[in-house]
């Protein structure tokens, strides 16, 4: 029996070209979204996590990211979150980069601070704020707006601990390069600190860290460089980030493109493009694909690479993202959840041999 059957494409097709950043190159252009799985301990990675992120490399994705991973235990989400705050935490990750590695894909960490939105119960016991008497902890933001009534009111973060959360992303950014992570995302989407701060809807400041856009995104973008300072030269350096509030008066595409301008010229190689989750009042528009303009807008605009999330789930879907130039790679997040092997059943589908594994020879044949 073959052990090994590399990938020869009968067809040009545009999801399965390598795409090279810097040092790194993809083997194709499905991207493993960073997924939350609320199973950890003191921040330690678990033997979930390895098979979790190691099945869906051996299925075929080409970039398999960590779920958000607290840079500071007041930074996790919920009790449950993945950590990188201290030098404990590296050894279970080295074991998962290896496993990947060895499986052909690129291991890949998202660097988080969950800021007003941490201190929460797992979404599975209905993501409720849990107040410091119950064993919570005191939660963070650029202002003291909650996110909904029923959470704690965040404390306002000065100038020296907004200083503090940017070293502790270039601190996390150091131990996970000991990991043996190839590239590494800063979380600045989906309403946690970051985007709290780019947001005029919960950023009601006015010292240099509110008001103008510029001083909005200047913590993401002191982050950018921070991390960027202390990992190696020929690593890729992502971000993540919620193109748009969905909500009058927030953050706007345009807003994007700008923020995408300053974050290329801080390092950033690549910018996955979320939207929403900012204010709980949000209207979005869900339908297949829905971040895609956003991608496509803030890759023109400014000339980064783009990788496009949400309601991705067909292979002739992604592909035409990525032919058209709307984005450089398409990021999976349930699909994947559903299907740990779509990027072998995609590349069938679109008329490209998969790069199965030699043990799986039978059920490729």
């Amino acid at each position: 029996m073959a052990t090994s059957n590399p990938s020869v494409s009968e067809k040009v097709v545009a999801l399965f070209q390598p795409l090279t950043i810097r040092s790194v190159t993809l083997r194709n252009r499905i991207f493993m979204s960073p997924m939350c799985q609320y199973s950890s301990e003191d921040g330690f990675a678990t033997d979930w996590h390895l098979v979790h992120l190691g099945s869906r490399a051996v299925g075929g994705a080409s970039l398999i990211t960590v779920e958000a991973t607290g840079i500071t235990p007041e930074g996790r989400i919920t009790p449950a979150c993945l950590g990188l705050w201290k030098d404990a935490h590296i050894e279970k990750l080295s074991q998962i980069t290896k496993f990947v590695e060895a499986r052909g894909a690129v291991p890949a960490i998202q660097l988080a601070h969950a800021g007003r939105k941490a201190s929460t119960r797992v979404p599975r016991d209905e993501g409720t704020f849990i107040p410091i008497s119950e064993g919570g902890w005191q939660i963070v933001g650029p202002s003291p707006i909650p996110f909904r009534p029923t959470d704690g009111i965040p404390h306002e973060m000065t100038a020296g601990e907004i200083a503090g959360a940017v070293e502790a992303h270039a601190a996390a950014a150091k131990r996970a390069v000991k990991a043996g992570f190839k590239i590494i995302e800063i979380h600045a989407a989906h309403g946690y600190l970051l985007n709290e701060f780019m947001s005029p809807l919960c950023n009601t400041r006015t010292d240099s860290y509110g008001g103008s856009l510029e001083n909005r995104i200047r913590i993401t973008i002191e982050t950018a460089k921070a991390v960027r300072s202390v990992i190696p030269s020929e690593m890729p350096l992502m971000m993540k980030i919620s193109a748009v509030d969905w909500a009058d008066g927030g953050f706007t595409v345009e807003d994007s493109v700008q923020l995408a301008i300053a974050a290329k010229a801080a390092g950033v190689d690549l910018i996955t493009c979320s939207s929403g989750n900012v204010v709980a009042h949000q209207k979005p528009e869900f339908k297949p694909g829905f971040n895609v303009p956003f991608a496509e807008k803030m890759r023109k605009g400014s000339g980064i690479l783009t990788a496009a999330v949400g309601l991705i789930t067909e292979p002739v879907q992604a592909n035409e993202i990525v032919e058209s130039g709307k984005a450089d790679a398409v990021t999976l997040a349930r699909e994947l959840l559903r299907d740990p092997y779509f990027a072998l059943h995609a590349a069938k589908a679109l008329g490209v041999k998969p790069a199965f594994p030699g043990q799986y020879t039978p059920a490729f044949l």
